[in-house]
């Protein structure tokens, strides 16, 4: 590496939080609530229709609300059920879903103790997340996760979202150190893995759900210890 690494950003969602995981027992929940059989094409859509409004709201386009309203529309209609036009109406339909999935909340296996191990090392230890401050506090509060870093970065409290540079820098001030003296770990090759090298990060791409935690360890430490799959440019 070029730059000695002083601390470590994680990414949180589909990186040390099985958000994919936890909304799929969600989507079973809700589903049943409303009296819909759960099918792979219904979870398919769903997760389609999370990830498009999602990115709408990251661009500014929509409300936090207004892309769950929207997500759910969708997913209702494919379901045969005609849904309500009324937004507080969605927004109770939605809250179904917020309770199971926030029930099925869980870090992956793994990560508490890579993340303590991380900061044994001396180093110190962020989260950079693209989501609203309440809903992500919270899942690294039920998860136990928020007791071990020193810095979370939401996109809706810092005003960017990865992978503008802007949210990079942000995280990396917070932490006191300079950007080049960070190594950003995460699951989205463009938005963490490429974000945080443009913005002069180290980085490195891990798959915790499809890997497992040795893998991710194993990647983490060896990035720390000069093996990074990419550095700052």
């Amino acid at each position: 590496m070029t730059s000695p690494v002083r601390a470590v950003v994680f990414d949180l969602d589909g990186t040390l939080f099985d958000h994919a995981g936890a909304s799929a027992r969600a989507v079973d929940d809700f589903l049943r609530s409303v009296g819909v059989a759960a099918t792979p094409t219904l979870h398919a859509a769903w997760a389609e229709a999370e990830a498009r409004h999602f990115e709408r709201w990251r661009q500014g386009e929509v409300s936090f609300a207004e892309q769950r309203r929207a997500r759910l529309t969708e997913v209702l209609s494919l379901a045969g059920i005609h849904p309500p036009r009324d937004p507080d109406e969605l927004d109770v339909l939605f809250g179904r879903y917020l309770a199971a999935y926030r029930a099925a909340w869980s870090p992956f296996p793994g990560s508490s103790s890579l993340v303590r191990e991380v900061a044994d090392l001396g180093m110190a230890v962020g989260v950079l997340t693209d989501g609203t401050e309440e809903q992500q506090r919270d899942k690294l509060a039920v998860t136990g996760l928020g007791d071990l870093v020193d810095v979370v970065c939401t996109s809706e409290h810092i005003g960017v979202a990865k992978p503008d540079r802007r949210a990079f820098q942000r995280v990396a001030a917070e932490l006191g150190v300079p950007v080049t003296a960070c190594l950003f770990v995460g699951d989205d090759p463009q938005r963490d893995v490429a974000g945080a090298c443009a913005a002069g990060m180290h980085a490195v791409l891990v798959d915790p759900a499809r890997d497992g935690d040795a893998v991710v360890r194993t990647r983490v430490l060896s990035a720390l210890g000069g093996e990074s799959e990419t550095g700052p440019r």
